[in-house]
């Protein structure tokens, strides 16, 4: 095994205790990596062919099924375009492509049977991802090569994403479109699903014959790690997803180093990381490029999530890079199980949507505190460079009750979200639509919220609602248009806005 992997936890106790000493945020504790035995078995062995046309999948399933006799170890993939369904990993087993090595999955949505996904009890219907594995233990993907999930077999794409000469050619190359003509789908059976699916979810079906119609409307996660812990991923590229890249649910101890994620920035959900109720982990050195967020951390969402209850937490991410993507660091929306403990550090956004995005709505409740952010880079934000919104996905105040100055006021329940305690900290953007967008809830406020060394040029200024205890120091935005700062049922705040 790399002799790097056993450094990631010794490296990540001396910048907590570096921290603590200078006063910082807590510290964090450090990240278990996983322990592989030396046994290693090549897919060539097992019948493996890298011609791009034979299908791996038997071979695949013999070479884990050996290293799992014995004990675990490492499976090799050479170099080749190994084309296969989806792969399951056992405990104490390595994925190890070697450089030239491309994991071509099958765009064929039959070879990724419907199955359902428990997660402490709660249930769903979904299609199986090209790479799973539930209640592991030391499990690794490693090497140069790069995966790639077919996932343009199964989304569907809005004309509004392309240009003229671009849908013509997809519209020609099959498929069906919408009535209105403006979404093609790569089916009809996709085209049709939702309509299949959504009925069969609220009355809590879990019967997979129900759903096979809808069978190539589920598209799968590329990669779902569920309950595993001693998690790595290390140096290789995925592309491609059918939905969401890559999303650890449940996990402990999860480590992401220098991986890429390419994705087409019309690629419908095509996340580049979700991390779901996770517990430990470290992002160091990943470049993301995707259609929609690139660091994105979840904990569930509504009531499902805040029964689970497990928060995302004690997560450090640094030495990023995010291209295009909806937003470049994001907490939320579905963050019912709270988030807490994270850092972010030296990391680099450019073209992103919105630089850091914190979203949620009523109905999610959950409780995010504890995000310390420091030396942000960001050029050309498409929107806002920092944005906190508590409306995702619904109408803001005054949309909510048309006509009159007052917004709409509900009792805070356990449903309600709560943002507080945050840290931002040495943020440079240089080009945005908005500086700085702070909304949180009539209700709820988002409150405690500190910006210092902040530097911003964009279009337009600062714009805070719905807010307790917010506070600028050394924040500077210069802004083309607009007042540098609109308040409004703002209290206990100082903003620090020098010409």
């Amino acid at each position: 095994m790399d002799f790097r992997i056993f450094l990631c936890p010794i490296l990540l106790g001396l910048l907590a205790a570096c921290l603590s000493a200078q006063g910082g945020p807590p510290a964090l504790p450090a990240v278990a990596t996983p322990a592989i035995p030396a046994t290693v078995v090549r897919l060539t062995e097992c019948g493996g062919i890298g011609d791009g046309r034979s299908l791996n999948t038997a071979a695949f399933e013999k070479a884990f099924a050996l290293l799992d006799a014995r004990g675990g170890g490492r499976l090799v993939v050479p170099p080749g375009l190994w084309l296969t369904g989806p792969l399951r990993f056992r405990s104490r087993t390595e994925l190890h492509l070697e450089r030239g090595a491309l994991i071509q999955f099958s765009r064929d949505y039959r070879l990724y049977p419907l199955t359902v996904i428990d997660l402490k009890g709660e249930k769903e219907v979904d299609s199986t991802s090209p790479l799973s594995g539930q209640n592991l233990e030391d499990i690794a993907i490693t090497g140069d090569g790069i995966l790639d999930g077919g996932g343009d077999a199964w989304r569907p794409l809005k004309q509004d994403k392309l240009g003229a000469r671009d849908w013509k050619a997809l519209v020609k190359s099959g498929g069906v479109l919408n009535e209105k003509g403006d979404v093609w789908y790569p089916s009809r059976e996709v085209m049709a699903g939702e309509k299949i699916v959504e009925p069969l979810r609220q009355a809590g079906s879990v019967q997979l014959s129900a759903y096979e119609p809808a069978h190539p409307f589920l598209r799968p996660k590329m990669l779902r790690f569920i309950s595993c812990k001693k998690v790595l991923i290390e140096g290789v590229t995925f592309q491609n997803p059918p939905n969401w890249t890559l999303n650890p649910v449940l996990c402990e101890d999860v480590s992401l180093l220098r991986v890429q994620v390419r994705n087409s920035p019309v690629a419908q959900n095509s996340d580049a990381l979700d991390l779901e109720s996770c517990r430990r982990a470290v992002i160091r050195d990943c470049t993301f490029d995707v259609g929609d967020d690139g660091i994105c951390l979840k904990s569930g969402k509504d009531a499902p999530g805040r029964r689970i209850g497990v928060p995302t937490e004690e997560v450090l991410i640094e030495g990023c890079t995010v291209y295009h993507a909806h937003g470049g660091f994001t907490i939320g929306s579905e963050m019912s199980g709270g988030i807490r403990n994270v850092r972010l550090d030296n990391c680099t956004f450019i073209g992103t949507d919105i630089g850091l995005r914190f979203k949620s709505t009523r109905g999610r409740g959950g409780v995010v505190e504890g995000i310390y952010i420091s030396n942000v880079r960001m050029m050309d934000i498409v929107g806002d460079a920092i944005n906190f919104n508590l409306y995702y996905g619904g109408k803001s105040p005054l949309e909510e009750t048309p006509g009159t100055p007052a917004p709409a006021r509900v009792p805070v329940t356990e449903a309600t979200p709560q943002f507080r305690d945050i840290h931002i900290d040495q943020v440079v953007c240089r080009g945005a639509q908005s500086a700085i967008v702070l909304q949180g809830l009539p209700e709820m406020p988002v409150r405690n919220i500190f910006l210092k060394n902040v530097s911003i040029t964009s279009q337009r200024g600062v714009s805070v609602t719905d807010a307790d205890g917010i506070h600028f120091e050394n924040v500077r935005v210069d802004s083309k248009s607009g007042p540098r700062l609109n308040q409004v049922r703002v209290k206990n705040s100082s903003f620090s806005l020098p010409e």
